[in-house]
């Protein structure tokens, strides 16, 4: 197990994206706030892409946008003979009121990262007196790290910093937030479930405000349990238009479903689907989405389908609301 921590920096002008960002993520979400918050999308979506990069940038980014002088804290743990690539971030705020729990999602470069995507396998995942079907290599990952996960939550409970746990702060956590791009949504998903009708783990679960993904794959089977029915308010799924990823893996491999509220950019508008992206039969229409990364804009407009859509940058410029500026500082 790979356990680094470190403290961001504030940023100068023209940073940060928001001045008064952790007071937003608290306002969000709180009792008869149930629905979707923009500024929480958005932020969350820049935590979840930079979780593909070093502890020192997320860190910056997550500066950047307003939690200055965060705590932040990377887990990891690689088995390549196992298919495990799970990386999990947390990033606390200055005062500890607020921490993001973000999960990296499928490594581009790395083979056994796509092997895990492809391992649906057959796992369960206990959920108080019921069991839940989920995606086995999606599972695998995700428990990988938790137990990591989960103690440095407990140190943030106990108004810890996660930078320094011998270091006391103001606030113990008030608001939990989890994320993640594709494999790391699914991930973020199953985190929100274990915690769920978990009696050792209800502290946590209180804190939980939301989970945002986006590109998240199919992660778990039906019919849900109650338990889980209940996780699924707290969830908000994006999806681009014409992004492969939500409708895998295919039906051929095992029948799986979404769970949550989905929102669908369509013409660069956010829109709440009144039903969830259907699961691909087979692969057939995949190659034609790969081979659009080499296409000319038009014949991309042509394809059902674009994996060019499902990079998260895609998500994170969809996202940005109109007058801020990007985590460059720029607003081009």
């Amino acid at each position: 197990m790979n356990l680094e921590r470190l403290m961001g920096a504030r940023c100068g002008c023209p940073f940060p994206v928001y001045d008064n960002l952790v007071a937003d993520l608290l306002a969000a979400h709180e009792p008869g706030r149930d629905g979707r918050d923009a500024t929480v999308a958005y932020v969350l979506a820049a935590a979840a892409g930079y979780a593909y990069s070093d502890i020192e940038t997320l860190a910056t980014i997550m500066s950047r946008l307003g939690l200055e002088d965060n705590a932040c804290v990377r887990v990891a743990q690689r088995v390549d003979a196992m298919f495990i690539f799970s990386t999990a971030y947390l990033v606390q705020s200055r005062c500890g009121r607020v921490v993001i729990l973000g999960y990296r999602g499928t490594e581009p470069t790395t083979l056994g990262n796509w092997l895990a995507d492809a391992d649906v396998g057959s796992s369960t995942l206990a959920l108080g007196g019921e069991v839940l079907d989920v995606h086995a290599g999606f599972y695998r990952n995700f428990r990988a790290t938790r137990w990591a996960v989960i103690n440095e939550l407990h140190l943030a409970l106990r108004g810890r910093s996660l930078s320094n746990p011998a270091q006391e702060l103001d606030h113990p956590m008030e608001a939990l937030y989890v994320t993640g791009h594709s494999f790391g949504g699914a991930m973020a998903a199953l985190f929100a479930l274990s915690i769920a009708g978990n009696a050792e783990q209800r502290a946590i679960a209180e804190k939980l405000r939301a989970v945002y993904t986006f590109g998240q794959p199919l992660t778990v089977g039906e019919p849900l349990p109650e338990v889980a029915r209940a996780v699924a308010q707290k969830v908000f799924r994006h999806v681009n238009a014409r992004d492969p990823v939500p409708a895998l893996p295919p039906l051929a491999w095992g029948r799986l479903a979404h769970f949550g509220h989905e929102f669908r950019c369509v013409n660069a508008e956010w829109k709440a689907s009144d039903k969830p992206v259907a699961q691909l039969k087979g692969l057939r229409e995949i190659p034609g989405s790969l081979l659009a990364f080499f296409a000319t804009a038009k014949h991309r407009k042509a394809s059902r389908y674009a994996m060019t859509e499902h990079g998260p940058h895609q998500y994170l410029a969809a996202l940005r609301p109109n007058g801020r500026v990007t985590e460059f500082g720029d607003r081009g």
